[in-house]
């Protein structure tokens, strides 16, 4: 376990896999950034339709479950 433990300590950080955490990271913000943008859009969208109350309530329900 000794030798376990010190060559995971004694091993210097491995800088190809830290840029690929940081890159991976930009990534998921970005990811993030866009999924709000799409949910403001589609609010948008959602806000400018007119439906009727009763087909509403039909398409709130997932028609599978």
């Amino acid at each position: 376990m000794a030798k376990a433990l010190f060559g995971h300590v004694g091993v210097g950080t491995d800088l190809r896999l830290a840029a690929e955490v940081r890159h991976l990271r930009a990534r998921v913000v970005e990811l993030e950034n866009e999924v709000g943008r799409v949910k403001a859009a589609n609010d948008a969208l959602v806000a400018t339709v007119h439906v009727e109350d009763d087909i509403r309530v039909l398409t709130d329900e997932p028609a599978l479950t």
